[in-house]
């Protein structure tokens, strides 16, 4: 079996597309809150409605979008083992029931929308935006999911450049649509504001979908037509997302309670929030590149039993994710003022965005380390692990010290030493565990 490769030359040709893709659904939202921070009427409350939506919206896809680095994984470690042909009829077996799913949230959500951001203090015109904002994002939710599910089957191949392709289609689409809906087209297309950037991600979500499948069809041995009987690796798959799906809700209950807290600070640290955190998404994306890496090659590598290269492929990913949190530091350092002013020319907004910024520049290397270790743990198929670790990084690390910074009164910069916090207490368990469970086994080798 020929020794996988590691080299700087490899990775890169995985990372830069991989990196490419993973910003799609973070470019979505930034690119409305951008548009939507500039209307005429209404701007604030416009901002912070998307902000809280989109805080809710992450929550759905990255709980049940979980699916890609399952079936990467597993694909993966069937490559690694060169035993593709045994899993060609789990992806659609997969993506079938994580469709299914997908209808039952929206059939959930759909009728308790007004109530669901009611929960998230949201009241009087942020909330009616919410709403209408909401109801028409979420009909884009089955078609995200899609696309994710192929990502994961194309990642599983060793192949990051076909999602590249479709998420900047995706992307360049609904920059488009977003200022054709939102601000109008001469008498052609009348202003739509904040519903006109929510039809402009559906479309573009519906069109990504299309192209992923065509792409996984023309391009790939697997089909997409359901065969049964049901692949025994559905089971392991399963325990998989509901692993993952657990660790995403505890996740979501951290982003849950960033969004909660800033909203009732008001509309101005709402608005404030929900810039930086589009910018921290951003990030935390354009980082997966590398962990995508990680995902892709540890399973394989695993597969293989090559436990000394897996151990050299986590080193240098740590290297380069760490230089790239640091050109994060020094880009937004150098555009500290302009990128505020991209999102909103409200002061008061602004005002609270530049307070607190610079802690979210700070934590860039923290983070990027962090995400390899995910990465690199899902690829190996550890989610229980992972799933634990969340769960104690928020319980014991981001709400503790979110309420204690808060009792304070330190505002928005209590929401985003937590975060800190947290992504610390994730990054320092993964590195023991890993270093513990693999260092022996490559020794040995």
């Amino acid at each position: 079996m020929l020794k996988t490769d590691i080299s700087r030359k490899k990775i890169n040709k995985l990372a830069f597309p991989a990196l490419v893709a993973g910003i799609a659904e973070p470019l979505l939202s930034i690119t409305d809150t951008a548009i939507i921070g500039n209307i005429e009427n209404n701007a604030v409350e416009s901002l912070a409605a998307v902000g809280i939506v989109g805080a809710f919206i992450s929550m759905l896809v990255w709980v049940f979008g979980q699916i890609r680095s399952a079936i990467s994984a597993i694909i993966s470690q069937y490559i690694g083992a060169d035993k593709l042909e045994e899993i060609k009829s789990l992806p659609s077996q997969a993506i079938t029931i994580v469709v299914l799913v997908s209808f039952l949230v929206i059939a959930i959500s759909y009728p308790f929308s007004e109530a669901i951001f009611k929960f998230y203090n949201a009241t009087g015109i942020i909330l009616d935006f919410s709403v209408d904002y909401f109801n028409i994002r979420i009909l884009g939710f089955p078609f995200t999911l899609f696309t994710f599910a192929i990502f994961g089957v194309f990642r599983g191949l060793q192949n990051t450049y076909y999602p590249m392709l479709i998420a900047i289609t995706g992307a360049v689409l609904n920059i488009i649509l977003d200022y054709l809906f939102v601000y109008g087209f001469g008498d052609l297309i009348p202003a739509m504001y904040i519903k006109g950037a929510a039809y402009a991600s559906v479309i573009a979500q519906i069109i990504m979908a299309i192209l992923a499948a065509v792409l996984l069809l023309k391009k790939t041995s697997i089909p997409l037509k359901i065969v049964l009987p049901i692949h025994p690796e559905i089971k392991r798959l399963l325990g998989m997302i509901l692993n993952l799906f657990v660790r995403t809700l505890a996740l979501n209950l951290a982003l849950y309670f960033g969004t909660a807290y800033a909203t009732s600070y008001g509309k101005e640290y709402i608005a404030a929030y929900t810039i930086g955190l589009n910018l921290w998404l951003l990030g935390a994306f354009m980082i997966d590149g590398y962990s995508s890496v990680g995902n892709i090659l540890s399973g394989k590598l695993l597969g293989q039993k090559d436990f000394k290269t897996l151990i050299d492929l986590n080193k240098k990913l740590l290297k380069y994710a760490f230089v790239l949190g640091c050109f994060f530091i020094l880009l937004g350092s150098v555009f500290y003022k302009p990128i505020g002013t991209i999102f909103t020319k409200e002061a008061a907004v602004l005002d609270q965005f530049y307070l607190v910024f610079w802690v979210v520049l700070a934590m860039q290397p923290l983070c990027a380390m962090t995400f390899i270790f995910d990465g690199t743990f899902k690829g190996l198929g550890k989610m229980k692990y992972l799933r634990n670790v969340l769960i104690f990084a928020t319980l014991i690390g981001f709400v503790p010290t979110l309420f204690l910074f808060d009792y304070l009164d330190f505002k928005l910069y209590a929401i985003w030493i937590a975060f800190t916090v947290w992504m610390f207490f994730r990054g320092i368990f993964l590195f023991f565990k890993f270093k513990r469970k693999f260092s022996p086994l490559a020794q040995k080798q």
